[in-house]
């Protein structure tokens, strides 16, 4: 880990203040708690509808120049932000660690990731071309990328830092401005942060804004005449409010909803590999990602074997505090969610689904569960859990593995193990889904790959390398004559 340098936060920065045109203090404070203990962490600022408004005023008013920048002075303040994350990597560490009740493993992971993301966008930042499309007349014809003004982002707790980097680091990088509204459970690692890392890089007084607020904010973001697009990331849910909230606006959207993963186990595969693989899909941060493995489909020939490997990994799994104890589990982001993770699964139980390992939580806690002889009516096959959960299904061919896989209205991820590379390319291909994966689980994500899922996973929209190029700028057609035109009238 990168050397510590000097505090990105002090105790004045997070009292009551939003980041909109410097640290400014707001009428109203969002307290944001620690996960594992309640303790309150910092007292922020709230952003409500009025600010939000601003904010986007403001980042129109800034865009111009900021979009007019040579692209190499964009690409020099995106890496320069990766270095002053890499510098202050302990303290965001341990914020993340505080405020998701990740474990420390999975927050290195977000710093790395972030700062690929960051450099990643900087390579694309003197990149954006056009086309000179030939006329007969001679007429100049370039159809070209440019900004496409205000990029409003909205993302969610569970990997904050990653998931707002990913939309934050292109759309500034390919001169957009940026008014950033992170979650209210993780309003410092998801957001403050990236006002201090994009401060202290360089970036010009208001190009980014940074809002924490809830749902009112969020409106008030899809709705402001100035954003010219907003890239949400959270549930499904959600997601089709501001879809319709956009699309009403008529302003471009790119949608990162939720998920049903399915973990497809052949009965040729490598079983202590795939119940390795199929765990940490499952389990890796308490299940609270959009590409957790939710749904393992086992073939009958190897499914007790499997179980039985799956079972004993989340027996040994230890559950408490990721910030004061070497732990594979930490709590559950809030009370809410321990709630419905708790229902799912005593409805599920309850239909008749075996438990081996797991089953009843302790608030906030909840450990790795597995549940056997599930039924496609079952709750806990048909609904994302976010939760760790591993409910196991099994099936007969290929075919009923495939049939299984796509009954689902979600399609973000899949997974396939098997020694045969040429059958699993074959179901993998026949998976409805954004991405697949053979011989490995189902959540990765590379700043270089276009990521995304389709159906109730997402419009259709990509993030990550060149595909950034087309989520983060419009085409914009111009013609040029020497001699001026005319016309019969």
């Amino acid at each position: 880990m990168a050397t510590t340098a000097p505090a990105l936060f002090g105790p004045e920065i997070l009292d009551g203040k939003l980041y909109s045109g410097g640290w400014t203090a707001a009428g109203e404070r969002l307290v944001t708690r620690e996960p594992a203990t309640g303790e309150t962490l910092a007292e922020v600022g709230a952003a409500g509808p009025d600010d939000v408004r601003r904010a986007a005023q403001a980042a129109a008013e800034a865009q111009p120049a900021w979009g007019g920048a040579d692209p190499h002075e964009r690409a020099a303040v995106l890496l320069r932000a990766a270095e002053v994350l890499q510098a202050n990597a302990d303290e965001l560490v341990s914020w993340i660690i505080r405020e998701t009740g990740s474990i420390p493993p999975k927050a290195d992971f977000e710093i790395d990731l972030a700062t690929s993301e960051l450099r990643e966008a900087a390579a694309l930042a003197p990149r954006v071309r056009g086309e000179a499309i030939p006329q007969p007349d001679g007429t100049l014809s370039i159809a070209q990328r440019v900004p496409i003004g205000v990029v409003g982002v909205i993302t969610p707790w569970n990997v904050p830092l990653v998931l707002g980097m990913r939309s934050v680091a292109p759309a500034l990088a390919l001169g957009n401005a940026v008014v950033l509204k992170p979650d209210p459970n993780t309003p410092v690692a998801g957001g403050l942060s990236f006002a201090r890392i994009f401060e202290e890089a360089g970036l010009p007084e208001g190009v980014l804004h940074v809002l924490p607020g809830g749902a009112d904010a969020g409106q008030a973001l899809c709705s402001a005449p100035e954003v010219g697009m907003v890239s949400f990331t959270g549930s499904t849910a959600a997601g089709r409010k501001v879809g319709a909230t956009c699309g009403e606006h008529l302003k471009k959207v790119a949608l990162e909803l939720g998920g049903k993963s399915s973990f497809i186990v052949l009965e040729d595969a490598d079983l202590d590999a795939a119940a390795s693989s199929g765990a940490w899909g499952s389990f890796l941060h308490q299940g609270q990602i959009c590409m957790a493995s939710g749904r393992h489909l086992v073939h009958e020939k190897v499914a007790a074997e499997y179980l039985e490997k799956l079972a004993a990994k989340a027996a040994n799994l230890p559950v408490g505090n990721p910030a004061a104890e070497q732990v594979a589990l930490g709590p559950l982001i809030n009370e809410r969610q321990f709630e419905k993770v708790s229902s799912i699964v005593s409805d599920t139980i309850a239909a008749g689904a075996q438990v081996l390992a797991g089953g009843e939580g302790n608030a906030p806690y909840f450990p790795a569960t597995v549940l056997a002889e599930m039924r496609p009516d079952m709750r806990g096959w048909r609904e994302e859990i976010f939760g760790p959960v591993a409910p196991v299904m099994t099936f007969s061919d290929d075919d009923e593995a495939i049939a299984l896989a796509n009954d689902t209205e979600y399609g973000l991820s899949n997974a396939v193990f098997t020694s045969d590379l040429a059958r699993g390319r074959r179901i993998a291909g026949s998976l409805r889904s954004g991405m697949a994966h053979i011989n490995d689980q189902t959540i990765h994500d590379d700043a270089r790959v276009p990521f995304g899922g389709v159906g109730a996973s997402g419009n259709g929209g990509r993030f990550g390398g060149e595909a950034n190029l087309e989520e983060f700028t419009q085409w914009r057609w111009t013609t040029e004559r020497a001699t001026p035109a005319r016309y019969p009238f």
